[in-house]
């Protein structure tokens, strides 16, 4: 060990004297150059692309933290449960709960003013503003679910799009979901229940949500759906420092087995998890265009072996074995990746930061919740790169060098 410490720091020795030696500008350093920055291209872009990509990641979880509650109770089976039995628990009680609403959804039919569409009815307590911010969604008119004896909605921006609602006339919302029991084909307008709904408020949030949601009163969509005293499931907003995995366990165990404790990650999975494989798609992707930009390594390593020929007849002669020669054009290859590697993630890194304190680059468009591209760095996703683009470099510069040095060249 003692004697390959310094043959190890001779071998790069020799591999910066060939890669930053003076003497001339030849080809083969020209071709060292550019490889470095075929390397740093790519290496820049993955940090860009990754970057970009958490942003986007980080805007659409925080959308979904201004409709999606800290946890959510529901039934392990069926669709409702009596909202007295959970009740009864005192799940306010809790230790690091901060609020509890219920509330209750069925998709519904939607009808105004001759327009129709599908759609997503969910009645919520008076307590549901203090679970969900859904106050900071309205941009119109107000969230007002109730105005004396007369039933109002907070119709989500989609829906009002595609029926066409103004809260100003004088329309009702008319409500339609088909009656429990048995169905009759000889009368089927008495199949369908029917409820009526005044336009109050319109929320925006995303395609998904605000194209499928319109808010009422839970005691409305009890009756409208006859489920007199029971809900779909406790919307827990939980108090400051309370972490939600700890939280779920602590509820699980208060609620039993008839209920399920989902977190806000578990009530969104699916998105969340093709999230991280759209992720590790790209990275990939990029890892191709990288292994494919490495490729110019190969050129510099075979045309440094074929100039230095004599040098490598000569440290034989001194004695130099096969893996010393070797490790000599092994570490010129690393010097090439890693310098690409230190200069693309510099370069990266700085676009990044400029794109966070300035948005250089603007999303084009008046819809988006932001004008600029956003971006978030995270360490752990640079390490990655960096360790994968090392990886590329060392695996093609050790099957070049193998290749281009078999044992027997170097004996003769």
């Amino acid at each position: 060990n003692n004697i390959k410490k310094p043959m190890g720091r001779l071998s790069y020795l020799f591999a910066r004297r060939y890669l930053s030696s003076r003497k001339s500008l030849s080809v083969i350093n020209i071709i060292s150059r550019v490889s470095i920055f075929a390397v740093g291209v790519p290496v820049a872009a993955m940090v860009i692309l990754l970057s970009v990509f958490n942003g986007f990641q980080g805007l659409v979880q925080s959308m979904y933290t201004s409709f999606d509650p800290d946890i959510v109770i529901t039934p392990a089976k069926g669709k409702v449960f009596d909202k007295a039995g959970l009740d009864a628990l005192n799940l306010r009680d809790v230790e690091g709960v901060g609020q509890v609403s219920y509330y209750l959804e069925e998709s519904v039919l939607m009808e105004y003013r001759g327009r129709q569409t599908l759609g997503t009815l969910r009645g919520v307590d008076s307590l549901y503003e203090q679970v969900v911010p859904i106050r900071d969604l309205i941009v119109h008119g107000n969230y007002e679910l109730r105005k004396g004896d007369m039933e109002q909605a907070v119709i989500g921006q989609g829906i009002q799009y595609q029926l066409g609602v103004r809260t100003a006339l004088f329309n009702t919302l008319n409500i339609y979901i088909p009656r429990r029991g048995d169905f009759s084909s000889l009368l089927p307008v008495d199949a369908y229940t029917t409820g009526k709904l005044w336009p109050e408020g319109i929320f925006a949030l995303d395609a998904d949500t605000d194209g499928s949601y319109v808010l009422s009163t839970l005691e409305f969509a009890q009756g409208l759906f006859d489920y007199e005293g029971k809900v779909s499931g406790a919307a827990v907003r939980l108090a400051g420092g309370a972490g939600q995995e700890q939280m779920k366990k602590a509820l699980q165990r208060m609620v039993g087995d008839d209920y399920k404790v989902l977190t806000r990650y578990e009530q969104k999975a699916s998105m969340y998890r093709v999230m991280q494989y759209e992720k590790w798609a790209i990275f990939f992707i990029s890892l191709l265009v990288l292994v494919i930009a490495s490729f110019s390594i190969i050129g510099s390593l075979v045309m440094l072996i074929i100039d230095k020929k004599p040098d490598i007849r000569t440290l034989t002669t001194m004695g130099a074995d096969v893996g010393f020669v070797r490790r000599i054009f092994v570490d010129e290859g690393m010097l090439i990746g890693g310098i690409g590697v230190l200069v693309g993630t510099v370069f990266g890194v700085l676009i990044c930061w400029l794109q966070q304190q300035f948005g250089l680059v603007k999303l084009g468009g008046q819809s988006f919740l932001v004008d600029a591209y956003p971006v978030v760095m995270k360490w752990q996703d640079i390490a990655v790169v960096v360790v994968a683009t090392l990886a590329v470099t060392w695996a093609i510069s050790k099957l070049t060098v193998g290749r281009m040095l078999p044992k027997s060249s170097i004996r003769m």
